[in-house]
């Protein structure tokens, strides 16, 4: 079987890359149309869910808690607070820096630590395993996916390229 690591902290970087390729593409648009590139930051796809500044704050929330609650690290902590793509481009960069910290032999093991997520009230008991593929990376590209999302209907041009990122 493949590291934990491996299907971890590089997907989880080249998430938050892509990501940052929003930031991009947000300031390119603003500039194209004479507006305000923070006014997309309180964007939200439909009124009930997280604006796009949450969605960032949920997809490195999910990345960096994820990788703590592995390899058995403590995470770093943010306030949520970001309301421009400056603070959004920094939240990214502190998440990335956190990320390039771990290394492949402090998730050895990983597979079987017992991870245990409060959600809703509910606890629910994962193997390291199941954690990764049921829980973690799901919710990160939930997120990533509804920032997508957001873009996506005020106009922007992103498209399943920009979703996918790099592949070099």
């Amino acid at each position: 079987m493949p590291s934990m690591y491996r299907f971890s902290v590089p997907v989880f970087q080249r998430g938050l890359a892509n990501l940052s390729t929003y930031l991009d593409k947000i300031e390119a648009y603003a500039a194209e149309k004479g507006t305000d590139p923070n006014e997309l930051v309180s964007a939200r796809l439909i009124d009930d869910m997280l604006p796009l500044s949450g969605q960032f704050q949920r997809a490195t929330d999910s990345a960096k808690l994820a990788i703590a609650r592995l390899s058995g690290i403590d995470a770093p902590r943010f306030e949520d607070n970001e309301t421009t793509v400056a603070e959004l481009r920094e939240r990214l960069k502190k998440t990335a820096d956190f990320l390039s910290t771990v290394r492949p032999e402090t998730m050895e093991g990983s597979e079987n630590r017992e991870v245990t997520v409060s959600s809703g009230g509910n606890k629910t008991v994962f193997s390291g395993v199941d954690y990764l593929a049921s829980f973690a990376l799901p919710n990160f590209f939930f997120h990533v996916t509804t920032a997508h999302d957001i873009l996506r209907s005020r106009g922007l041009p992103v498209g399943k390229m920009t979703y996918l990122g790099s592949f070099a």
